[in-house]
């Protein structure tokens, strides 16, 4: 009888390179011990592999968490365009359970290796932001949805492009995201106009900013309000990128150069 394993031979047949999304260590040492050297993607490089990728946000969509480990990969040269692996993650278990073959290069470049690597933000301060805006897309505020938009990295450039709505209550303060403390604070702001802009440490430099620069040029899908197209204009004109957490349809955006890199849904996470 035919086994199964022969069957799916040609998933993993001829391929140049293996990645794990968030191994065990038990599996990575599996795949040491037989000489594969894989390329691991995960949080933290808890197996202390020698060809890593770090993954800023455990993507819930399997697609999106591979796309991100393959274009970190492409970015420090562990693979080549055109090159093909095998991808093996955990879905629906703690332990691996889903093997995938993929084409390097065979689907659009995304932009959201882009956006955590070569931002002048640092990866843990964008991180830290994107926690905040899923938090507060959750819970909202007294169980109503609300909207909120930070402006992260470049914040010289970004304060000269905007004006105060009203008293700014960081002006004289030191006290930097991911605080547990200071993401209540940013939550309770959150429900007032403006938008809070963040620097490339996390320093958060003011809230209530109104951001003037043109939005001639800029392009939204219909459906979004001011606070994308502020948030497109701005990433335009400035070295910024910019979270929005929508009122209208509950979702978190992320912008870079202009245009939308990241969807996340709140629920999701």
């Amino acid at each position: 009888m035919t086994e199964i394993g022969d069957l799916l031979d040609d998933i993993v047949a001829d391929v140049d390179d293996v990645f794990l999304f968030s191994p065990s260590g038990s599996l990575h040492e599996r795949f040491l011990d037989h000489g594969i050297p894989a390329v691991v993607v995960a949080p933290e490089n808890e197996v202390n592999a020698e060809r890593y990728v770090e993954l800023p946000l455990e993507f819930k969509d399997l697609a999106e968490r591979i796309r991100f480990g393959i274009e970190g990969a492409l970015g420090d040269d562990y693979v080549e365009e055109g090159d093909q692996v095998v991808c093996v993650a955990k879905l629906f278990s703690e332990d691996a359970d889903t093997v995938t073959r993929v084409r390097v290069g065979q689907f659009d470049h995304s932009g959201v290796y882009d956006l955590f690597v070569n931002s002048r933000a640092a990866p843990s301060v964008i991180r830290d932001v994107l926690e905040v805006a899923i938090e507060l897309g959750k819970k909202g505020q007294k169980g109503k949805r609300v909207g909120a938009l930070f402006v992260v990295g470049d914040a010289g450039k970004v304060m000269n492009k905007s004006r105060p709505l009203s008293y700014n209550p960081f002006e004289k303060s030191h006290v930097h995201v991911g605080d547990p403390i200071v993401n209540v604070m940013l939550k309770e702001f959150s429900r007032l106009d403006g938008a809070f802009i963040i620097s490339d440490s996390g320093k958060i430099v003011s809230a209530y900013r109104y951001l003037e620069p043109s939005a001639e040029g800029v392009d939204i899908p219909k459906g979004l309000g001011a606070r994308h197209m502020a948030a497109g204009s701005i990433t335009r004109d400035t070295n910024a990128i910019a979270i929005v957490l929508s009122e209208s349809d509950g979702l978190v955006r992320a912008f870079s150069g202009g245009t939308i890199v990241l969807e996340l849904d709140p629920e999701e996470y």
